[in-house]
């Protein structure tokens, strides 16, 4: 049996919500420094994705030394270029003085990953796209992207720099939507230290098959995280991993073992109405049923039924080990 991956999850599962309907939030207010001890105490995380700026009046040192007593490291950070005042854009902002703000936040943020640790910073440019025909010159705000792009990684030639895609929200279409567009925008830039972290529900919801979506980064070697949730594919829901999209998410966990793909297993879910720790830990129960299942898989006869493209043969062996895998749950 293959050793027990990491897990880890973004430290967004541990805050508070709000929606356009519960706009009083879905709990009462949490810090930064909050977050990082319900993380903690779910025992079994071993690293956190951390937005930034951190909540007010939380210090950078305050974090480092929550961190520590909480058990956990920072594997990424998340500049919050998609509020407010980014809502026209962050790279791609008509307004010059506003992308340069936004740039500037990206730039402290780098260095915020080198004085935690992390491995990158995740660049999620939610409000980069548009929502109406005729809105934008694509050329045009194509252009800002990726030259905005290279401007932030090319100045950090010692970090990745991690974007996440997804198809929309907030904007009616995001730029950076696809695997394929994606991988695209990166040949465009030029630069060896910008890559992807592939977000499973964002995938669904785009139309993809995430197996395939991530076996496509891998061949290209720009898959440098992942999170995992799950949705019904209308939405980018984030619900608990595994509680709609089963064989698809074994299928996409095969797809990293057969490459060799070891990073962590991260959690991305909002848990609105549900206790934050209680579903990272009922995660973390199906992800380790998901590890076993891989040990169970009889993985050369399953190579014999994909080359004759036998589906059924190949879904009776998915079966078999999925459904096997909750057996050994302790």
């Amino acid at each position: 049996m293959m050793q027990e991956p990491r897990f880890g999850a973004g430290l967004w599962h541990f805050a508070s919500y709000v929606d356009r309907y519960a706009v009083d939030g879905y709990g009462p207010p949490r810090t930064t420094l909050d977050a990082i001890a319900l993380a903690g105490s779910v025992g079994e995380l071993s690293v956190v994705d951390l937005n930034f700026p951190f909540t007010p009046g939380v210090g950078q040192d305050e974090v480092k030394d929550a961190l520590a007593e909480a058990g956990l490291s920072a594997i990424g950070i998340t500049p919050e270029i998609y509020l407010r005042r980014w809502s026209r854009g962050a790279f791609t902002n008509p307004d010059p003085a506003a992308r340069g703000a936004a740039l500037d936040l990206m730039h402290e943020a780098a260095g915020v990953v080198r004085d935690l640790g992390a491995d990158y910073v995740k660049i999620w440019p939610g409000q980069d796209g548009w929502d109406y025909p005729f809105q934008v010159n694509h050329h045009e705000v194509w252009k800002l992207a990726v030259d905005g792009m290279v401007e932030l990684a090319g100045a950090h030639p010692d970090l990745r720099f991690a974007i996440e895609y997804k198809p929309r929200e907030p904007r009616v279409k995001m730029l950076w939507d696809s695997a394929a567009r994606t991988i695209l925008g990166i040949q465009q830039t030029g630069l060896d230290n910008v890559g992807v972290l592939l977000d499973f529900g964002h995938s669904l919801y785009g139309g993809e098959s995430p197996a395939d979506a991530a076996q496509l980064l891998i061949d290209h070697d720009l898959l440098y995280g992942m999170d995992v949730n799950d949705n019904l594919r209308g939405w980018d829901d984030d619900l608990v991993v595994g509680t709609v999209h089963m064989t698809e998410i074994f299928e996409f966990f095969h797809t990293l073992r057969a490459n060799g793909w070891d990073g962590v297993w991260q959690l991305d879910q909002f848990p609105f109405r549900e206790d934050s720790v209680d579903a990272a830990r009922t995660s973390i129960r199906f992800l380790k049923a998901i590890h076993r299942a891989l040990d169970l898989l009889d993985v050369p006869a399953l190579r014999e039924a994909q080359a004759r493209q036998d589906a059924m043969a190949a879904q009776r062996l998915v079966q078999d080990a999925l459904l096997q895998s909750m057996a050994g749950d302790r």
